[in-house]
C-alpha cells in the first residue's frame, strides 16, 4: 500500500474588508470555483486566505478576481 505524503502546492494572500464569518464564506465560496483549486483557508483575523492547488497550480490572478467577485481586495500576495 502506498501512502503518499506529497505536500500540496498553496499560496496565501492577504485580503481586506472581511469582518465576519459571511464574508468568510463569500470569500472561500467564490474562491472554491476557480479551476485547480482544492481547498481554502481563510483566517478572518489576520486575512490571510491560504489556496492550496493541484500541481497544475493557479494563477494570482484568477485568485484575484475570484476575491474581487465575492467583494474584497487581495492587498499583498
Amino acid at each position: 500500500m502506498n501512502h503518499s505524503t506529497e505536500t500540496k502546492p498553496s499560496r496565501t494572500y492577504v485580503v481586506t474588508g472581511m469582518t465576519c464569518s459571511h464574508c468568510v464564506a463569500s470569500v472561500t465560496e467564490e474562491v472554491t470555483e476557480v479551476p485547480g483549486v482544492e481547498a481554502v483557508e481563510v483566517d478572518l483575523s489576520s486575512g490571510e486566505v491560504t489556496v492550496t492547488t493541484g500541481s497544475s497550480g493557479v494563477s494570482d490572478d484568477a485568485v484575484r478576481a475570484a476575491v474581487e467577485l465575492a467583494g474584497y481586495t487581495v492587498v499583498e500576495s
